[in-house]
């Protein structure tokens, strides 16, 4: 118990500290483009109401969950088997190297011009950018299996999905969660930036529409509340990822404690 209380006054001093700097720093700010932070906080309320929440951060959150679940799903399978085929990596090592170095907004013109100014555009563009370090990770995991397991599992003859499901994979979890917890920071940012562009709903649309309308209090709320949601998404990630990697986890611990 005094552990966990140790570890939340931690993760909750250095952001006190950044907030209290920033109250007294701005206490007496007349500049319009700096408000002070009571001014912002006062505002919150009245701004992010429940029909703006319903109408423009849950369709954000929505278009972050569908984007990061494709380039999930598309990043660990092609990873896996990029990872597993040494030929297969051969090929397309330089393709990847090519196409992880363009810049995902540099895109996003481009995957308008096929996907129109919609949700499909903007799911395009999350799972564009999200998919390469769950790719890159998942390749690097996979072929950083146990070599003396691996030749195990092939000794009782466990292969195929089992092979997959039994040594691969977990083998390999680490490796996934860590390009997924990246995944995670790059989706948030290209939520914002694909609803930026000929969008009529979303966190990234309000924000600017606040900024083009000289409503700043109201645009330092929207930035205060995507980060809140990233806080938030971080959070739930955490306990998803201690989930699955129990093992992983007890293993370090374990590790730790030892001699």
């Amino acid at each position: 118990m005094r552990r966990v209380l140790l570890r939340l006054v931690l993760a909750c001093a250095l952001p006190a500290v950044l907030v209290t700097v920033w109250w007294v720093a701005s206490a007496g700010s007349t500049d319009v483009y700096w408000p002070p932070l009571r001014t912002i906080l006062t505002a919150f309320p009245d701004v992010w109401t429940a029909d703006r929440l319903r109408g423009d951060v849950l369709p954000s959150v929505w278009r972050l969950a569908a984007g990061y679940a494709l380039a999930a799903v598309a990043g660990v399978a092609l990873g896996t088997l990029i990872g597993s085929h040494r030929r297969v990596r051969a090929v397309c090592e330089p393709v990847l190297e090519f196409l992880r170095a363009i810049p995902p907004p540099v895109l996003v013109p481009v995957i308008m011009l096929f996907a129109g100014i919609g949700d499909t555009m903007k799911v395009a563009v999350i799972a564009s950018g999200c998919v390469w370090p769950v790719l890159l990770n998942t390749v690097e995991g996979v072929r950083a299996v146990d070599p003396v397991m691996a030749e195990t599992a092939r000794s009782y003859g466990i292969s195929g999905a089992a092979r997959l499901r039994s040594l691969v994979l977990p083998s390999a979890g680490p490796q996934i969660f860590a390009g997924l917890r990246q995944a995670l920071s790059i989706g948030i940012i290209l939520m914002v930036i694909s609803e930026m562009f000929a969008a009529s709903n979303g966190l990234g649309f309000t924000i600017v529409q606040f900024q083009r309308g000289f409503a700043i209090p109201d645009m330092w709320t929207g930035i205060l509340l995507l980060g809140t949601l990233g806080v938030v998404l971080s959070l739930v990630f955490r306990l998803v990822e201690r989930r699955v990697l129990g093992w992983y986890h007890g293993l370090r611990a374990s590790a730790r404690r030892s001699p």
